[in-house]
């Protein structure tokens, strides 16, 4: 697995989260042990005091999108280097499960998972993951959806740099009411223009009423 996909860990840690909707699925020890997916392993290790935990590494995950959202680059990257020191992670090279066409493996980086709880196990690949995305694609390519009240995060892996939505729906959502307001504006600017000309004609002289 490349590690820049683990960053895919730190998007739906984040996205557990709606603050501007009050949503949070981050409740229990099972939407903990959800998190991990496939990594049953880390998984078995949560407990009911992990709750807490990953709501305060979903915090700081959260900060990291914030800041490169909102062009502080610098903020982002001191942040994630925070989580990166309190988080710190054992890469080793892995062949398991990746053969080639003889039969060998296919040698490649993998991030070890023997942390004290689950928290930290999950905080450390999400974070390492996260900055090899930032550092491969760039910083800019964290951000977070435009399509209010959502604000879920979202790594921007377009070829131009254009992704504004965290999904399809939300996009069609957003371009949606963005026809809607354009089509209020220009309803408005009619009957504005309509008015505008009544009152033009009514004031020349000799006009009857």
């Amino acid at each position: 697995m490349e590690l820049a996909s683990y960053s895919d860990y730190a998007v739906r840690l984040v996205n557990t989260e709606e603050p501007a909707r009050s949503k949070d699925t981050l409740t229990s020890v099972e939407a903990v042990r959800e998190l991990f997916g496939a990594s049953s392993q880390m998984a078995r290790r949560a407990t009911d005091a992990d709750v807490t935990r990953f709501r305060s590494v979903r915090a700081r995950l959260r900060a990291v999108f914030t800041a490169a959202d909102s062009g502080d680059q610098t903020q982002a990257v001191d942040l994630l280097n925070s989580l990166l020191l309190d988080f710190p992670v054992s890469p080793q090279i892995s062949g398991h499960d990746f053969l080639d066409e003889e039969g060998r493996p296919r040698w490649h980086m993998h991030l070890a998972d023997h942390p004290s709880n689950a928290t930290s196990g999950y905080a450390a690949i999400a974070a390492m993951g996260l900055a090899f995305h930032l550092t491969e694609y760039g910083v800019d390519r964290l951000g977070l959806c435009q399509a209010a009240p959502c604000r879920n995060a979202y790594l921007d892996t377009s070829t131009n740099r254009s992704r504004r939505y965290c999904s399809d729906r939300c996009a069609t959502r957003a371009n949606v009411a963005a026809y809607r307001a354009r089509k209020r504006q220009e309803t408005e600017r009619s009957e504005s223009t309509g008015r505008t000309a009544e009152n033009a004609q009514a004031s020349r002289p000799g006009t009857d009423r």
